[in-house]
């Protein structure tokens, strides 16, 4: 049975090798592309994983940048994805992660996440180091709001107030 499960593991989908736990059969998953029959097609999709839950699901949210002609600026837009998680990738709230579109997999499903990126954190957080982390800038100290940090910075001639 090891072995059955073992030789139908893919290599590779859309170019994309298969993860070290795919070729260990109990993260056997029937809607993973690697380990299951699931086609997946060439329209894919990055994000970051915001939410998990148990039953093999994540969502994944991504933000692109508008025009709003009337103020000569640009806007964040923020779409949400909700996607199946197989259990060879387990990827974790916070991961970047690659997604490809598939067949249907429930009423909500039709991508499923095929690659965890590498140190992939999306800039869009308007200056903030970290999501979720707010920065109050001043022209004498820097105050982190998160934290409740105080720091103090140099004057343009080199001293400190």
């Amino acid at each position: 049975m090891d072995n059955q499960k073992m030789t139908n593991t893919r290599k590779e989908v859309l170019g994309i090798p298969a993860p070290e736990r795919a070729y260990d059969s109990k993260y056997y998953d029937k809607n993973c592309p690697f380990t299951g029959g699931l086609a997946v097609k060439k329209e894919l999709l990055t994000g970051r994983v915001v939410k998990k839950d148990t039953n093999k699901s994540a969502t994944i949210e991504w933000f692109s940048s508008h025009y709003v002609p009337k103020y000569e600026r640009f806007e964040l837009r923020k779409s949400r994805l909700r996607v199946h998680n197989p259990p060879c990738l387990d990827a974790q709230i916070g991961q970047s992660v690659l997604v490809a579109k598939s067949r249907p997999i429930s009423k909500t499903k039709h991508h499923v996440i095929i690659q965890v990126l590498e140190g992939g954190k999306v800039e869009h957080h308007f200056g903030a180091e970290e999501p979720g982390k707010k920065i109050v800038k001043s022209s004498h100290s820097v105050h982190d709001v998160t934290k409740g940090t105080k720091k103090e910075t140099a004057d343009e001639n080199g001293e400190e107030e």
